[in-house]
C-alpha cells in the first residue's frame, strides 16, 4: 500500500530532525562522519523526486533551514558541511523543476538566499546551480544576475558600506557569476561582450578558447589563445593563467596539422623548466620516430635542472644508471634539502640494481628528519634508517653504515625517544624485523585456539 504523502513528510522531517542532533556541538573531527549522515538522509529524500517532487521541494526547504540552525553548533574548518548545504540547495532546484515550477520564481528564490546568507554556505553557488538548471531556469537565473550587473553600474555608494555591497563590489561579484553562468550556456558572444566590457584577464581568453573548440572552431580558438597569453606576460600574478593557455596552444597547433609548432613550443618550454610534467607533454608531441633521439636531447638539456626535478625526471624514464651517477656526485647537503617525495621513490627504485646509493639516499631522508628535530617523524626517520642498514648489509658494505651509526649517536645521543628505536635497529630488531599488526594479531587469535585432537 502506498504511503500518503502527509505520512512520507512527517517521516523525511523525522529523520532530517535526528540527522542533526539538535543541541550536540560536532567538532573538527567528528565533522566528517556527521554530513556523511546527513548525505545518507538527503539520498533517501532525492528519491522521492519523480513521485511527490512538490512535497520535496518543502522538505529541501526544511532541511536548508536546519543546516543554517545548525550551523553556530559545527566545527566546519574543512568546509564539508558547507559543500554538502550546495548540494542540498542543487535539490532544490531539481525538486523544483521535476514539479514544473516557474523557472523565475525558482531564479528570485536563489538570489534572495545568495543575498541573505550570514554563513557563507552560497557563495560561488552559481557554479553548481548551473551544473543541473535547465535550460529555462539557466536563461532566467542569466537574466536575472544580468539586471543586478547593470544596476551595478549607475549605483551610488552608501558610506561606510561592505567592500562586496559597493557598486564596484557587487559589479565584480555578478560578473563573476556571469562568466560561469554564459560558459555553462556555452555562449561565446555573451562571454565576449562580457570580457571586453569589464576588462579581458588570460583566463578569460582561455574560456573564450575552450569554448571554441567545443565548436570546432580550432582557428579562432588559437588566436584567443596567443592573446592570453600575451595578457599573462604583462600578468605576473597570473602564472598558471600562462600554464595553462601555453598548453592549449600546442593541442590546437597539432589539432591544426601543425604538430612541429607544437614540439618546438613544448621544447621551449620543457628547456626553461625541465621536469616530468613538461618532459611528458614534450614527449607527447615527438614522433614516435624520432622518440629515443628527444629522450637523449632531453637529458641532456635537464642537466642543469634543480636537483628534486632531475631526480623526479630520472625516476619518470627509468634512467637508473644516470640516477645513480647524480647521487652519487650529489653532497649529502644538497640530497637532504630534496623532498622525500623524489628522494623516496628514487631509493626504492635503486634498491635492487644500486643498493649501496640506496643506502644513502635512505640515510639522507632519516637524517633530515634527526637534524630538523622533527620528532613528530621519528618514526619515518626510523624506518628510513632501517631500510639504509638492509641496503648497506646488501652491497656488502657494513663499515659504511658503522659510520652512520657513529654519526647518529655522536649528534643525537640526547634524543632519547629517538635513540631508543635507533639502538634497535643497530641491534637488528628495528621496524623491518617485528611482526605486522596483522601478523600479531593473527598470533595472538592462534595461541587463544583450542589444540587440534
Amino acid at each position: 500500500m502506498k504511503r500518503p504523502p502527509r505520512a512520507v513528510t512527517r517521516q523525511m522531517e523525522h529523520l532530517i530532525e535526528t540527522s542533526f542532533a539538535p543541541g550536540r556541538f560536532v567538532s573538527y573531527d567528528a565533522t566528517f562522519s556527521f554530513v556523511s549522515e546527513l548525505e545518507t538522509v538527503e539520498r533517501e529524500l532525492a528519491k522521492l523526486i519523480p513521485t511527490a517532487p512538490a512535497q520535496v521541494v518543502a522538505l529541501y526547504e526544511t532541511f536548508l533551514a536546519g543546516c543554517y540552525e545548525k550551523a553556530e553548533e559545527i566545527d566546519d574548518s574543512s568546509g564539508t558541511f558547507g559543500q554538502f548545504v550546495d548540494e542540498l540547495y542543487c535539490g532544490w532546484i531539481k525538486a523544483r523543476q521535476a514539479a514544473g515550477a516557474d523557472p523565475d520564481e525558482t531564479a528570485t528564490r536563489l538570489l534572495q538566499w545568495m543575498d541573505d546568507d550570514p554563513y557563507g554556505f552560497s557563495d560561488h553557488l552559481e557554479e553548481d546551480a548551473a551544473r543541473v538548471l535547465n535550460k529555462a531556469g539557466l536563461a532566467a537565473f542569466v537574466r536575472m544576475i544580468r539586471e543586478r550587473f547593470d544596476a551595478a553600474a549607475t549605483a551610488k555608494p552608501v558610506p561606510r558600506e561592505s567592500s562586496k555591497r559597493t557598486p564596484d563590489g557587487a559589479r565584480r561579484r555578478w560578473g563573476t557569476m556571469l562568466r560561469t553562468l554564459y560558459l555553462a550556456q556555452k555562449n561565446v558572444e555573451a562571454y565576449r561582450e562580457l570580457a571586453e566590457e569589464t576588462g579581458l584577464t588570460p583566463e578569460d581568453c582561455h574560456a573564450l578558447a575552450t569554448l571554441l573548440v567545443t565548436r570546432r572552431n580550432a582557428e579562432h580558438a588559437l588566436a584567443w589563445v596567443e592573446r592570453g597569453i600575451e595578457l599573462a606576460k604583462k600578468a605576473a600574478n597570473r602564472p598558471m593563467a600562462g600554464h595553462d593557455l601555453a598548453e592549449l596552444k600546442r593541442d590546437l597547433l597539432a589539432k591544426l596539422g601543425r604538430g612541429y609548432e607544437a614540439l618546438e613550443a613544448a621544447w621551449a618550454e620543457y628547456r626553461e623548466h625541465p621536469s616530468k610534467y613538461s618532459y611528458d607533454y614534450l614527449m607527447k608531441y615527438v614522433p614516435k620516430a624520432e622518440r629515443g633521439a628527444w629522450h637523449e636531447k632531453g637529458l641532456e638539456a635537464a642537466e642543469g635542472a634543480d636537483l628534486h626535478s632531475l631526480i623526479e625526471l630520472l625516476v619518470e624514464t627509468k634512467e637508473l644508471e644516470r640516477l645513480a651517477e647524480l647521487v652519487r656526485r650529489s653532497k649529502n647537503e644538497a640530497l637532504e634539502n630534496v623532498s622525500h617525495y623524489a628522494t623516496e621513490p628514487a631509493a626504492r627504485k635503486l634498491e635492487k640494481t644500486h643498493p649501496d646509493v640506496a643506502a644513502r639516499l635512505w640515510c639522507v631522508q632519516g637524517m633530515r628528519v634527526v637534524n630538523a628535530k622533527k620528532s613528530k617523524y621519528y618514526g619515518a626517520a626510523l624506518s628510513n634508517f632501517d631500510r639504509a642498514r638492509r641496503c648497506f648489509e646488501t652491497a656488502g658494505l657494513t663499515a659504511g653504515w658503522q659510520r652512520v651509526v657513529e654519526e647518529v649517536r655522536a649528534k643525537h645521543h640526547r634524543k632519547i625517544g629517538f635513540m631508543a628505536g635507533f639502538e634497535e635497529i643497530v641491534a637488528g630488531v628495528g621496524p623491518s624485523k617485528k611482526p605486522s599488526f596483522l601478523e600479531h594479531a593473527k598470533a595472538r587469535w592462534g595461541a587463544r585456539q583450542p589444540a587440534a585432537r
